[in-house]
Order: structure tokens, then sequence, then C-alpha cells
């Protein structure tokens, strides 16, 4: 539960202009908070911090103008978010649930931050730690943790979204290098990324993950920005080219063979998607809760109504079953024993969960729901992406059947 706001005293009562929707309350029906230890909760209360002081006010701003803030990069490096679950290299090392609680809290603060750490911590950072050799974690890990170096994943290719599978891209070996050739589409932070791991098939049609080290500066690597997104305006996806890139050879990561291993990465970094979704989820609530206890509709504040109770209770059950499911998802994951499906049912439920969430919302703040200073209208744009990337709905629903009935519907 929340220490939810009080109505305004009528002579303290003006037009609100939404700034102070964006604030946390909290949210915590089921004292999750005491799974944590005192560390865990002192990094998770900093990113929470971190959001309401620094990103939320700003959030708006870079939103409208499709922006990378870049100026928001030390802060975000401050709060030790980037690899959080990593135990040593510079990172917090902290329980996976804890890392979760972070990544949720990014999001409540602003999908975009979100969906940078995304990619920097749950794929890049991933895929080295998981993939990487000892020589390899050490080159590179310490850097990404500090946010030095800026990480990226090249799966996704343009006519390859689902079915990566069928990858194109070429790995061919060239003496001590290896010279990359194919398309990349949907990359982010693809196009300001100092590491780039990107996915290819190798001459023998193995599958393998190739660090690209400061990719645009590079011959033969175009990467350039997707305009015209409706949802986290503040990060760049990048739509990437390349022709005949060169890296050395010992930039293939040393355990990455097969789409087993590829599937590793995705896994663990859907499991932080998941915990996406409740930061929305979370956020667009505690918006409207804030907005209901002090907008007077018909002489009486929103809240009193029992229609409107009846919403608001609506949202935080849901809220509460998204992170139970992945509070069990992180403890599986810390005992090594989550699987692809486990991530892929956390998914499913939190972003078709949210996505109701978020419409409540909006719904509940009238007009107001669709004005950015408001805040719940860019979390009801920003959960679209949320809810297709790292697998949409639909993939992560044959995942869960394929594990039912032993009987892969994709192929």
């Amino acid at each position: 539960m929340s220490d939810a706001p009080q109505p305004m005293p009528e002579s303290d009562r003006a037009e609100p202009d939404g700034a102070d929707l964006g604030r946390s309350l909290g949210t915590d029906f089921m004292h999750l908070d005491d799974l944590l230890t005192d560390t865990e909760r002192e990094l998770r209360d900093g990113v929470r911090a971190w959001c309401d002081d620094e990103v939320v006010p700003a959030a708006q701003e870079w939103w409208e103008a499709a922006r990378y803030p870049v100026e928001m990069v030390p802060g975000y490096a401050a709060t030790r978010v980037a690899g959080a679950s990593i135990e040593g290299y510079g990172c917090a090392g902290v329980s996976t649930l804890a890392d979760g609680m972070m990544c949720a809290e990014l999001a409540r603060g602003d999908g975009s931050i979100a969906t940078f750490n995304a990619v920097h911590s749950g794929l890049a950072m991933t895929s080295v730690h998981l993939l990487g050799s000892e020589e390899q974690r050490e080159r590179w890990l310490p850097g990404m943790a500090r946010v030095e170096t800026v990480g990226a994943v090249a799966l996704t290719e343009p006519t390859h979204g689902s079915d990566v599978v069928s990858m194109e891209t070429r790995a061919h070996r060239d003496g001590d290098h290896w010279v990359l050739d194919g398309a990349k589409r949907w990359i982010g932070n693809g196009s300001v990324a100092d590491l780039v791991v990107v996915w290819a098939r190798d001459d023998d049609g193995d599958v393998g993950g190739f660090v690209v080290e400061s990719p645009q500066q590079l011959d033969g690597w175009d990467a350039q920005v997707i305009q015209g997104k409706i949802s986290n305006r503040g990060v760049w996806q990048a739509h990437i080219r390349l022709d005949g890139v060169r890296i050395p050879a010992d930039n293939r990561l040393a355990q990455a063979r097969t789409f087993a291993d590829t599937n590793r990465v995705l896994a663990r970094s859907r499991q932080a998607v998941a915990w996406e979704a409740i930061g929305h989820a979370v956020a667009a609530y505690e918006g409207a809760l804030t907005y209901a206890l002090r907008r007077e509709q018909f002489g009486r504040p929103l809240a009193k109504n029992q229609l409107i109770q009846d919403d608001l209770a609506r949202m935080v059950t849901l809220i509460t079953t998204m992170q139970l499911t992945c509070t069990r998802m992180s403890q599986l994951e810390d005992e090594g024993r989550c699987t692809i499906e486990h991530a892929a049912m956390a998914k499913l439920h939190t972003t078709t969960a949210a996505r109701e969430v978020v419409g409540i919302a909006r719904d509940m703040l009238g007009g107001n729901g669709i004005l950015l200073d408001h805040h719940v209208a860019r979390h009801f744009a920003d959960l679209e992406a949320t809810y297709t990337y790292e697998g949409s709905r639909t993939v992560q629903s044959l995942l869960v059947g394929r594990s039912v009935t032993g009987t892969s519907a994709f192929r």
C-alpha cells in the first residue's frame, strides 16, 4: 500500500497543471519491499528519487522534441542500475529482484530512459556477461557499468522481426578480422552507441555475436535514426546497414555459437521488460489516483464516486498481480531456474495488464488525459512500444503454448 495524497483544502485549490502527477507514491500493496535488503532498497530508492527530481520534470520536453537526452546519462550512471545484477566488473551485484524493481522505477519515470537501460544493460551488458570470455568481460563491462561506453545489440532485421532464425546478416572471416555485411532495424541506441553486439551467421552458418567498437567511426557502418515514432520518442532506434564492416577476430563473443545462446540473452532481457510494463502501469495509476482525489465534478472529488473507486481498485489489483508474477520470476532467476517461457509468461501478463491500467487512467483524466504535462498520456503511448519489443504479445503467448503442449506453432 502507499501513502495516498489527500484532497486539497478548498482555499488551496487552483487549476492544476499536472506537474505532480508524475511523482512516486510507492505503490506496493503486498509489501514486496520487505524482500529487499537495506542496500538494495537504498539503490531502488535512489533510482526513484532521480526519476522524480530529474527525469519526470524534463521528460515532456524530449518526448515532444523526439530528442535523445544525452545530458541524462551521468545521472543514469550514478544510479548504478546499469548491469545492476552482475557480480563484479564495477556493477552493483544486487539480486535480480532488486534489479527488476529498479527497471520498473525507470519506466515509471520515463519509457525512453527505461528503454535506453533495457538496451544498454538488459541486452548489451547481458550479452557480454553471459556469452563473453573472462577477458572480454574485463575488457568491456567496467566501462559499460560506468556508462562511459554505451551499448546496443543489433539482432532484428528489416525483413525478419519475430522470425529471427531467418537472419541474413553475414560474418566472413578474413585473416585476423571478421567482415560484416547485412542490415539491422529497430536497434535502440544504434546511432549513438560506442559498442554494438551484431548478431550474424558465420561462414559455417553458425550464429554469433560480433562486438563492433566505435561503430560510428567505421567504414561501411551507416546508422539512420528511425523517424515518426509515437512511442519512446526520447530514445533513438536506428536502421543500420553494414557494408564490409571490419572488426578484430577476437571481438566475437566466445560463447555465442547458436540461437540457443541468443535465447539466453533474450530470456534475461525479457525479464527486465516485464518489469518495465509495471513501471508504466504504476505511473498511470498513481497519476490517476492523485488526480481523482483533487479533481472535483458535480460538487465533490472524483475519488468519492463508486465507479472511480472501482476503477482504482481494478488498477491496483492488476498492478499487484504483475508485481507478484515478476517477483516470483526474479526469484527463479536467482535460483537458476527461470526459463525463457517464464520470462515470456511474465511479459505476456504485464504488458497486457498494463495496457488496461493505462487505458483506465487515461480515461479517468478526461481531456487532461491526452496532455503531456499530465504524464499519463506519455505512458499510454510509450507502453505500446513495450507491448511489442523483445517479442510481441503473440510471440510470448506461443512460447508459453509450446511449453504447455510440447508442440511448436512457429513453423
